[in-house]
Order: structure tokens, then C-alpha cells, then sequence
């Protein structure tokens, strides 16, 4: 018995020898196509066999197999599966770089242009605070919603403004706003340059033609001449695809909305040309009432390469849309005639009119060459310009009457929905029927521009550890702005006199300076492709009509030592900035030129990065920022007169971070401070009823901008980011955000009303005060299940805390804090003789428990102030029950949008 047990044991071990010993390794490097980057967590498998594995932090695989033969296959989500076929002739196979392409189903990206001026994270080994949002996702996760809406799970990163209209959202990076905070769209910077704003209704079609979008948090990673205080936001397109195909997309959702899309690329053909093409159009009634809204999207992309060395891409893109605007209303407002309230419309003859709607149309079209010198040196340059035309509706003189309703909560009557009727009739009843200040009308306040520039960027390799980068930046940019009639509402003209300044710029004695009348007859369509085409004559404009020319030159450099553990870089930029202001309106004629105004700018960024084991990196950089002030801080009180207290606002950065990555657990841990000073901060309300402010009248529905000059901003705070991957079908990732950001000393205060009229000076101490428009404590928690092949589900979980009024105060009023949930569920359908077209149908369900929430306020009224200042026996807020969640109901505000939905349907071939 003992010799059958050691006879059988012998023969075990035998046979699993020699299966052991017949096994072959198969060896490889699995790269992402996008970014050809090595990607973690890909799994690989043999297969028809168990035999599999998954890839590490470098992309690399081994596996053992006894197949001589087969096939390899790796899979990734959000990726396209990858096979790839093999044949083993001695004990092992490497089978090198594998790439494989992410899963867009829009114009998938093939060739990308301008890599030395698009600066990605991955272009440079020294890291930053990043993340990186893929065309899947952004197409997934979008909708109907803004492109900002692809950008709610990045850490220190918050999105509102969404109840304003389709288009209306902002987003801040660590608490600064859009002006403060680098936009660029394929290397090119499309910040306002007169105020370094963001206006997303202008880029609806972003969603489409993404690429991916990379939001560098604080320095960023730009050599531009641009000061990224809050962070860099990289939008890269698509470009003209390599192979023939396209895509026809229908989608529908909440609020009678409705988009189709279509979409063919030609491919590159033998002599390489080749060409891309998408439009689309989209319409829906808008969430909060009478916040319509309808657009149109094209992109078009031609392609040459005519050899290795060269690479060209042109392409044109936009989004001309129009929409109607909701603006801020008291929560007592909409307690009362409930939370999609919105009194910018009314009815004539039963036909609806809306008071205030946004139209535009900015088309912007680049020119990228690529030149590749030779294997060390390369030349990128893009050439880009856009040209604007559109605005924004109002009212316009003293004639407006809305109708007097009951407001269910407060028991008293308020003036709600515009009465057009009865506006028209007084019109009518006008002797002559040219209106003056008494009557009423819509204006249209033009905002058109032209603006041209040039980037370019030269890389060379000095040796195999060292890297300069050099370049320029040139920027011109020209603005029209004036307004014009969109309707009479009854009248033939409208007809207003006003003195005419001199180089004195105010009015002192308004009896020793010219007048002059101007009475206009035309009214103007405020379609965007008819504003795009149809510009008013200098005699029908009205109320102001004056330009401005800012011109920009800038230079750049960086330079970079690496090697496999250590990385250190260094960067520079200089930067001259001419701004002059030209009034024909409300100036004399010798004195309408303003006098040129230049700046001289810089920056300074460095850093360094060392990983100390093979899964483990640490980093920190610093930055210094000297910015010239925006067009619109220069010139006083949108006067020719130039701001003597007007100065380069500086901006210094320290931020450190540590990364861990593995298989299955990728986490980033960045730490920040960020001190802004000499900075200039422009907000705005709607005047909530009839009054004065200072010694001038102002009617409720007015806009009311405060400017803040000369205080200090300190922004600090903790991020922390990650993604688990325990499964190859199972993604995780979290997310949060704590921080901390204050004002510091006293603000110089001005407020002027919607006609840019002077109104009030103020000086205000806001030192300790918390800055708002963001929740500085944020947390996040995501995952994405593949319940079986091309059929997955998602949700994502967000909390918001630390939410404070967007005011400049000492004792800032505090917002609930507030949770949501988004949930989607994705199929894709293979179809065709070969499996290579598919149908990909895409649900999404967006603040899924119907969270109720207040997501901005634009006004610091506290429970314990009277309801009344002039009568203050009627009681505070807190006394009369005039409270909701802790918040006094007069404070102005959007409440954030409830349940919504989308439905995306699309065929690609």
C-alpha cells in the first residue's frame, strides 16, 4: 500500500512538471490610444482558457499559458475590446505595445493635433493636481445639461447657475470663478479678454466634439502667459478622423426637450486628406418657466498629412443658439408661486413673450500645424480666430407693468408676470408713438467681437534627461458694444437726448456741455444666425455704442530635467497687454478716443517630483503670477476714464501632493494655498422692489453690478481622489474636497445699475469673511458596474457643506448643505454583417431622490434683520416664521434643478 501511495505521488508530481514545464510566457504593454499612456488595471485573458491577468501601474502583462496558439484579448471599461492574435515558437512571446481606443461612439478621435500647444499633465513628468474626463464620460454623463456638468465629480470643483436657462451654468476651481480660472480649447485661450468671464451657451455644442476635457487644479501645467489662480480647464476636440464612418443620434428628455445629431468622417484617404463633419440641433422648453431655449451645433474638420513630418488640421466650430432667462428670486418668491418660478415673460394676445433672452453666435476656427524637425525637435503652432455677434434683451424705459398676484405664502400682493397688453395699449395711447423714458420697450445690449491670435511652441530634447520648451502667444481683440430695439411693443421709434462728456468724463455741469438727440425707427431680429449677419446702423443705436481694442503679446519657456525616479521643471512668461476705449455715444467727438493704457505681466512657476518606490511619488510646486487687470477694471464706471487705483493683481501658489498607484488602487492626495491680492471682483442682483440707491431711483427688476476693489483672497485646502478597480468589470471612485477660503482687510465698493450708471461708493471690512458661489467642503463616491458584456450601470453620490452666499462679507450667510444623485444605465447593441456598427442606448436620471436645495444665493439677509427698514415695528424674519431651513426667506437665490431625465439613442457605422 505504501509503495501505491508513493508511486502515485511520483506520478502527480511528474505530470505537473511536465504541465509546468510545457507552459510559455507571454509578455506585453498595454497603451491607451488617447493618450498613449501606459493603462493600469486593463484586464488580459487568453481566450476560450482561465489563463488571464491584469495589467500593472506601467501597463505591463505576463501570463503563462500551455497554448501555443490562440488569442489574446484585453478588455478596459470605457474602452473598445482589443484582440490580438499570437503564435508562440519558443518559451515565451512578447507581444509589445497593445492600443487600445476608448469607447466614444462620436467622431472617435484618431489623429490629435497641436500636441506642443495643448498642455496636457501627461506632457510634462512633473505633476499636478489633475483630472482627466474622457469623451465616453463626457457623452454619458452630459445630457442636456451644460459641458460643465462633466466636471460635478472632480474634487474642488463646483457647478451652479443651472436654473438661470440652458447655458447659464459657472463653475469655480477652489473657490475662484470663471475669470479667474484659465479656459483654453485646443491650445487656444477663449476667456473673455475684456472681463475674463465664460458664457457656456456659447460653447453647447462642446459636449459633442470633446475629445476629453483636463481640469488642472491651481498651477497648472499651461506655459502660457495666462495666471490659472483657481486652475486650468483644457477643452481638446476631436480632429479629422483616420477611418470612414459617422453617426446619426437622437435624444430626448425632461421639459419637451429634444436634440438630433449627425455626424460622417471620410477617412483619410492615400494622399491624406481627409475631412469630418457633425451638426445638430436641439430645442426644449427649459426647467424653470419661461426659459425656452433652441440651438444649433457644427463641426467641421479637414485634415492633411502629406508626410511624417507634417500634420495639418483646420477646423470651424459653433453653437449659435437663443434662450430664455431666469433670474434670482426671493425664496419667498417661490414658497409662494413655487420653485420654477420665473417673472421675465408675460403674454400679448395670448402669444408668449419673454423679456430677457440670451442670443449669440460665435463661430472659432484654428489652423494646427505639426512638424516633427526631426526625433528630438518638433514645431507646433496653432492659428485661431472667432467672431461673435449677439447679446441680451431687457427693458427698456419706465413703461413696464406686470400683473398684481396674490403670493400664496407672505398673503400679499406682489407684481409678477410682465403685462404685455396692458403695456401695449399705453403705447398705443402714445400721442405720437415714438417712445421716450416714460414708455416701454425691449432692448437688445450687443456684445460683438473679432479676435485673432497665433500660438506657437518649439520642443527640443537637449538629451535624453533634458527638455526646453519655448514659444509666443499673440492675441488682438476688437468689441463692439451698443444697444438696439428688438421691440417696440407698439411704438414707431423711440426717441432720447443726453449730454455729451468731455475729457473730463463725468457731468458736472450739465448746461455748459452739447447735447444730443437721436431718435431710431428699426427694430432687429434677435435670431443668432439673423445678429450674426445684420448689424445696426450708428443712427439705431441707443442708450450707449462704444468699442474697445486689446491688444496682447506674450512670450514662454520651460524647462525640464527627468529621470526614472526624479523630475524637476521650471517656467517663465512675460507678457505686454494695450487696452484703449473708444465712446461715440456719450462723448464728444474730439474726446471719444480713450488714452492707451499697457501692462507688462508675468509668471513664474517651478517644481519637483521624486518617486521613492515603485508605487509611490510625492511632489511641489510653486508659482507666482503678476496679471494686468481686465478691460473692465481699467476704465472707471464704463467711462473713458481710466481706474487710478487700478494695478497688477498678484497671485502666489504653493501646492504639494502624494500619488499612489497599483493594479487595483490608484489615490492622490494635493494640498494647496493660494493668496490673490489687488484683485477686482465684479457681482451683480436684481433690485427687489422700487427704490433709491444713493441718491438715484432704481425700479424692482433692475440688475444692480457691485464692483470690489483691493481686498484679499486666501484660499487653502485639502483634495483627495481615487479609483478601485477590485474587478475588471466593476470601476470605484471617490472623491473630497476640504477647504478653506477668506477674505482678508477691507474692499473699495462701487455699485451701478444695468445702464452702467454710478450709483454708490463704499468702503467695506471684510477681513475673516468667508468667500461663497462654492461649497468649500465637498465628497463624492461613484461607481460604474458591467452587469454583462456591452450592458453597464452607474451612479454617482455628491455631498455639498460649507456653501456661502456669493457676496463679499465679514459674517457670510451659510447655505443647507445638501446631497444628490445621478444614475445611468448604458447598452450597447452590435449590428451588421460583421459586428462593426452597434446602436448605444444611453438613461440618465440626474438628482434622482428629487433633493430640494438651494444652490446659490446673491444676498446676505440674516434671520434676526427686520423684514422692513423702514418699519422696523413689522419684525425680523425669525419673529414672523419668515424662514426657510435655517435661511431668511427675503434672500435672493435659485433653488437647484429637482428630477430630471435624458434619453439618448445612437447608431454608429
Amino acid at each position: 500500500m505504501k509503495i501505491f501511495k508513493n508511486a502515485l505521488l511520483f506520478g502527480f508530481i511528474f505530470l505537473t512538471s511536465l504541465t509546468v514545464f510545457s507552459q510559455s510566457k507571454i509578455t506585453g504593454v498595454v497603451v491607451d490610444g488617447e493618450f498613449n499612456q501606459p493603462l493600469a488595471g486593463a484586464s488580459v485573458v487568453v481566450k476560450g482558457t482561465t489563463a488571464g491577468t491584469a495589467t500593472d501601474f506601467d501597463g505591463k502583462f505576463e501570463i503563462s499559458t500551455s497554448e501555443k496558439a490562440g488569442v489574446i484579448v484585453v478588455s478596459f471599461l470605457g474602452y473598445e475590446t482589443k484582440t490580438v492574435s499570437y503564435t508562440i515558437t519558443g518559451n515565451s512571446l512578447n507581444l509589445g505595445n497593445i492600443v487600445v481606443s476608448p469607447d466614444a461612439g462620436q467622431l472617435d478621435e484618431v489623429v490629435v493635433v497641436g500636441r506642443g500647444i495643448i498642455d496636457l499633465a501627461k506632457e510634462r513628468k512633473t505633476p499636478i493636481a489633475v483630472s482627466t474626463i474622457k469623451a465616453a464620460e463626457i457623452q454619458a454623463k452630459v445630457g442636456t445639461a451644460d459641458v460643465t456638468q462633466a466636471m460635478v465629480n472632480t474634487p474642488s470643483v463646483y457647478v451652479a447657475g443651472q436654473s438661470g436657462g440652458y447655458g447659464d451654468s459657472r463653475i469655480t476651481v477652489r473657490g475662484f470663478q470663471q475669470d479667474n480660472t484659465a479656459f483654453l480649447l485646443n491650445g487656444q485661450p477663449i476667456n473673455g479678454m475684456e472681463d475674463g468671464k465664460m458664457y457656456w451657451s456659447n460653447w453647447s455644442g462642446m459636449s459633442d466634439i470633446a475629445n476629453f476635457i483636463q481640469v488642472q487644479r491651481g498651477l497648472g501645467s499651461s506655459k502660457l502667459a495666462i495666471s490659472s489662480v483657481g486652475g486650468t480647464v483644457n477643452f481638446v476636440t476631436k480632429a479629422t478622423d483616420k477611418k470612414e464612418g459617422g453617426f446619426v443620434s437622437m435624444g430626448v428628455a425632461n421639459s419637451d426637450y429634444f436634440k438630433s445629431t449627425a455626424a460622417y468622417n471620410t477617412g483619410m484617404n492615400a494622399k491624406g486628406f481627409g475631412m469630418s463633419i457633425m451638426m445638430s440641433h436641439w430645442q426644449g422648453d427649459g426647467y424653470n418657466q419661461g426659459t425656452r431655449g433652441e440651438g444649433q451645433n457644427y463641426f467641421i474638420s479637414f485634415g492633411y498629412k502629406p508626410n511624417e513630418k507634417h500634420n495639418f488640421n483646420f477646423l470651424i466650430t459653433g453653437a449659435p443658439q437663443s434662450h430664455d432667462q431666469n433670474f434670482t428670486k426671493r425664496i419667498s418668491d417661490y414658497l409662494g408661486f413655487g420653485r420654477k418660478y420665473n417673472n421675465n415673460f408675460g403674454y400679448l394676445n395670448g402669444q408668449y413673450i419673454s423679456e430677457r433672452t440670451n442670443f449669440y453666435h460665435k463661430p472659432v476656427a484654428n489652423l494646427n500645424w505639426d512638424f516633427n524637425i526631426n526625433s528630438t525637435t518638433s514645431l507646433s503652432t496653432v492659428l485661431y480666430a472667432s467672431w461673435g455677434r449677439g447679446g441680451g434683451t431687457g427693458n427698456y424705459g419706465g413703461g413696464k407693468r406686470s400683473i398684481s398676484q396674490l403670493n400664496p405664502y407672505t398673503g400679499s400682493n406682489q407684481s409678477t408676470y410682465i403685462d404685455f397688453d396692458q403695456i401695449y395699449a399705453n403705447n398705443l395711447a402714445d400721442a405720437d408713438g415714438v417712445g421716450t423714458g416714460s414708455n416701454y420697450a425691449i432692448r437688445a445690449s450687443m456684445n460683438n467681437h473679432a479676435w485673432y491670435g497665433i500660438v506657437s511652441n518649439f520642443k527640443k530634447e537637449l538629451n535624453e534627461n533634458l527638455n526646453l520648451n519655448f514659444g509666443l502667444d499673440l492675441r488682438t481683440y476688437n468689441g463692439d458694444h451698443y444697444r438696439q430695439i428688438s421691440n417696440f411693443v407698439g411704438l414707431n421709434g423711440w426717441s432720447e437726448s443726453r449730454f455729451l462728456r468731455d475729457n473730463n468724463h463725468v457731468i458736472p455741469n450739465p448746461n455748459t456741455l452739447p447735447s444730443a438727440t437721436n431718435t431710431v425707427n428699426q427694430s432687429y431680429n434677435i435670431n443668432p444666425w439673423y445678429a450674426f449677419f445684420n448689424v445696426a446702423d450708428d443712427n439705431q443705436k441707443i442708450d450707449y455704442d462704444y468699442s474697445e481694442t486689446i491688444s496682447y503679446g506674450g512670450v514662454f519657456g520651460q524647462l525640464e530635467y527627468s529621470n526614472d525616479n526624479f523630475s524637476t521643471f521650471f517656467q517663465g512668461s512675460i507678457s505686454n497687454q494695450t487696452h484703449q476705449r473708444f465712446d461715440y455715444y456719450d462723448y464728444q467727438k474730439e474726446f471719444q478716443d480713450s488714452e492707451k493704457i499697457s501692462n507688462v505681466g508675468y509668471n513664474v512657476k517651478g517644481g519637483a517630483a521624486y518617486n521613492f518606490a515603485e508605487k509611490h511619488s510625492v511632489y511641489a510646486n510653486a508659482g507666482f503670477y503678476s496679471r494686468q487687470p481686465y478691460h473692465d477694471n481699467i476704465y472707471l464706471n464704463f467711462t473713458n476714464q481710466v481706474n487710478p487705483l487700478t494695478e497688477n493683481e498678484k497671485v502666489l501658489g504653493l501646492e504639494a501632493g502624494y500619488t499612489y498607484k497599483s493594479k487595483i488602487f490608484t489615490a492622490s492626495l494635493n494640498g494647496y494655498r493660494t493668496t490673490w491680492e489687488d484683485r477686482v471682483v465684479t457681482t451683480s442682483t436684481v433690485q427687489a422692489a422700487d427704490g433709491t440707491i444713493g441718491t438715484t431711483p432704481v425700479l424692482a427688476g433692475d440688475v444692480i453690478f457691485t464692483s470690489n476693489q483691493g481686498v484679499k483672497q486666501v484660499h487653502s485646502g485639502l483634495e483627495l481622489d481615487f479609483v478601485v478597480k477590485p474587478l475588471a468589470t466593476l470601476d470605484i471612485k471617490g472623491f473630497a474636497s476640504f477647504g478653506n477660503w477668506e477674505y482678508e482687510g477691507k474692499a473699495f465698493s462701487r455699485r451701478f445699475d444695468e445702464n452702467l450708471n454710478l450709483l454708490v461708493e463704499n468702503e467695506t471690512d471684510l477681513d475673516g469673511g468667508k468667500v461663497g458661489d462654492a461649497a468649500q467642503t465637498t465628497w463624492g463616491l461613484g461607481a460604474r458596474y458591467e452587469i454583462f458584456e456591452r450592458f453597464s450601470i452607474d451612479a454617482d453620490w455628491r455631498n455639498y457643506d460649507k456653501l456661502y452666499s456669493n457676496v463679499a462679507a465679514k459674517d457670510n450667510l451659510e447655505l443647507p448643505s445638501y446631497d444628490l444623485v445621478d444614475a445611468g444605465i448604458s447598452y450597447k447593441m452590435l449590428v451588421g454583417k460583421e459586428k462593426q456598427n452597434s446602436v448605444n442606448f444611453r438613461f440618465n436620471m440626474n438628482n434622482v431622490f428629487d433633493e430640494v436645495y438651494l444652490s446659490e444665493l446673491t444676498s446676505n439677509i440674516k434671520t434676526t434683520d427686520n423684514i422692513s427698514s423702514s418699519n422696523p415695528g413689522l419684525g425680523t424674519y425669525q419673529s414672523n416664521g419668515r424662514v426657510y431651513k435655517g435661511v431668511a426667506d427675503g434672500n435672493f437665490g435659485y433653488f437647484g434643478l429637482g428630477r430630471t431625465w435624458n434619453f439618448t439613442i445612437r447608431y454608429n457605422f
